[in-house]
């Protein structure tokens, strides 16, 4: 006897693997959930632990060493408080990040760290020399020799044990009970007794011993528990330490750390910086506490808020916040208001600042592309050509993968000389930021998607408003200058006119110059209207394709039923079902065609 055509269990077998699948998927998704939270909790407790070490090592410090911390610039970072980590503010940020254009990708255009941001935030020095120098496959001898601590061969990484234990940091876990201000006077206390209290040799050894520490665990910090010495070649001549400008380096260390897989969920570096940052900018976030103002550096100012919600949580929420932010609650430049008080470093930093160059941290060379954020220097952002991947970003990831001695000097020896002459300053001509955003809602949008249009008519319509206010701003001024200079010269009028004379020159200029501003001022109010409408029907048209869409989806099902009810009929049909069979083959045409149509 023939066995019946398979065709009959097909559809339950389809559908038990398709339960099986979905299972399976829920499963993944929620073991990825439990692994993404559990790396981003060891990363925050890692990077909070770094700064403890740290900064315990520096209160250790007698009086003469601490001074000689400040003389490199560093002392600004121990004045700062220690700061809560916010793993889901940093994860949202990555999410944004365009490692082309060494910026973040944002709805209403590219923002960009800057200098400016490093200097007023940490207090780090942003100029100086280039950190460049050498780096080694293996800092082993070197280690030995200005350290006095064991390197594996191969290796640039200093044993963290071993490290902090030669700077008296035994005992580095936190005692159950002990608060964060116990833990750390307790290991400022043991170390103490370790360290050397008079300017001699060993003093300059426990210096090397602490910059390692500071530059490795802290202001470079990387993913992982270990300490890199790839600086250690600069740090031979501990005079000549100042003299680098390690502000620039870090930049180009979060702009690397930015760059990395968003599947990397370990804070990078010192953390603090683009907390603060997103503080300042972003201030609609609610990310931030402003708990001490008028200090400085600005970083001592904040304090992390507390979000109690699960870390997934959060980030999704602020991805989805970060998407509908109010473009006006952007804060382009969130020092107009500071002075220089209390910060003398600044007079040296400012001819850095509003210009575009090349950062250097050894192996890493990285482009401040400053002139994709010209509105942060109170500029239009003109069209710029975005930029693309070049051939200075770093041989790998891992520090280990430089296997070969290389003077960074001489291989970027055109970027160095571009730090030295300050890169190149900003400048726009441009009165309008419309032909960048709708380049931008392009590039990010999608040339052809409705969401790409949508992108880029709000972009407009931000710009529209701005430069409306910005009319009505200037109209109202003009007016009053108008009113105050027929006002001063009222008493003279008439004695103008009886000695035949005409309005003064003054009045006549200001009158045609209100007249002007009013016909530019409805002009911008046509166009902000007829943005407005032109937004309206994209949003209309994306909600149509959105129902289109369903009913798609809807008569794609209804086909698949179809197929399995003539696949079920085929097999199990009396002779007298011919007709019901033609019958469903019609409505299944017409279903496909309906399908193929919405589609």
């Amino acid at each position: 006897m023939e066995e019946p055509p398979v065709e009959e269990e097909a559809p339950k077998v389809a559908m038990g693997e398709e339960e099986d699948e979905g299972m399976a998927s829920v499963v993944n998704v929620e073991e990825e959930r439990r692994k993404r939270v559990k790396a981003m909790k060891t990363g925050e407790m890692r990077a909070r632990v770094s700064w403890t070490l740290v900064l315990a090592a520096f209160l250790a410090f007698p009086p003469f060493q601490r001074e000689r911390v400040e003389e490199m610039g560093f002392g600004q970072i121990f004045r700062i408080e220690r700061m809560r980590v916010d793993p889901a503010l940093t994860q949202a940020l990555r999410s944004r990040w365009d490692t082309e254009a060494s910026a973040f990708a944002f709805p209403w255009g590219h923002m960009i760290p800057s200098l400016e941001n490093v200097s007023r935030i940490t207090g780090l020095r942003v100029y100086g020399r280039a950190v460049s120098g050498y780096t080694y496959p293996c800092y082993h001898d070197l280690a030995e020799c200005l350290l006095d601590l064991p390197v594996e061969r191969r290796s640039s990484l200093v044993p963290r044990v071993a490290l902090q234990e030669s700077l008296g940091l035994y005992e580095a876990g936190k005692n159950a009970g002990e608060s964060e201000d116990e833990y750390l006077a307790r290991l400022a206390r043991v170390s103490q007794r370790e360290l050397a209290s008079e300017p001699r040799p060993q003093a300059d050894l426990d210096l090397r011993r602490f910059l390692v520490l500071f530059l490795g665990r802290l202001l470079f910090a990387t993913r992982g528990d270990t300490v890199h010495c790839r600086f250690l070649p600069l740090l031979e001549d501990l005079g000549e330490v100042g003299g680098y400008a390690w502000g620039a380096a870090f930049l180009a260390h979060q702009f690397d750390g930015l760059s990395a897989s968003e599947q990397q969920t370990s804070t990078s570096g010192f953390y603090p910086f683009l907390q603060v940052w997103a503080y300042l900018h972003l201030p609609a976030l609610g990310r931030g506490d402003l708990t001490r103002p008028g200090f400085v550096p600005i970083a001592r100012r904040w304090d992390s808020r507390r979000d109690t919600r699960h870390l997934v949580d959060q980030l999704e929420r602020l991805q989805e916040v970060i998407d509908s932010y109010p473009y006006l609650d952007v804060v382009w430049q969130p020092y107009l208001g500071e002075g220089d008080e209390g910060q003398p470093w600044l007079v040296q930093a400012r001819p850095y600042f509003g210009r575009s160059v090349w950062l250097h941290a050894l192996n890493l060379v990285l482009p401040l592309n400053l002139f994709l954020t010209r509105r942060s220097l109170g500029l239009r952002q003109s069209v710029v050509e975005f930029p693309v991947w070049d051939r200075f970003r770093r041989p790998g990831r891992s520090f280990r993968g430089l296997h070969d001695r290389t003077d960074w000097r001489e291989r970027a020896r055109e970027q160095i000389e571009n730090w030295e002459r300050k890169g190149k300053g900003v400048r726009s001509d441009a009165t309008t930021d419309d032909a960048y955003l709708q380049a931008y809602a392009l590039k990010y949008g999608g040339k052809v998607d409705v969401t790409g249009e949508i992108a880029s008519l709000r972009a407009l319509l931000q710009s529209a408003v701005q430069d409306r206010e910005a009319a009505q701003r200037q109209t109202a001024e003009l007016r009053s200058e108008l009113e105050r200079v027929r006002g001063t010269g009222a008493g003279g009028a008439s004695s103008s006119r009886s000695a035949g004379g005409s309005p003064s020159l003054m009045e006549a200029r200001l009158a045609g110059a209100v007249l002007r501003a009013e016909e530019a001022q409805r002009h911008l109010e046509e166009w902000d209207r007829d943005l407005e409408l032109s937004h309206e029907q994209a949003m209309t048209l994306q909600s149509e394709r959105d129902q289109l869409r369903i009913r798609a989806e809807a008569a794609e099902a209804q086909v698949a039923e179809m197929t399995r009810e003539l696949a079920t009929l085929r097999v199990q049909r009396p002779p007298g079902d011919q007709e019901e069979v033609t019958r469903l083959r019609a409505e299944l045409l017409a279903q496909q065609t309906l399908a193929q149509g919405l589609q």
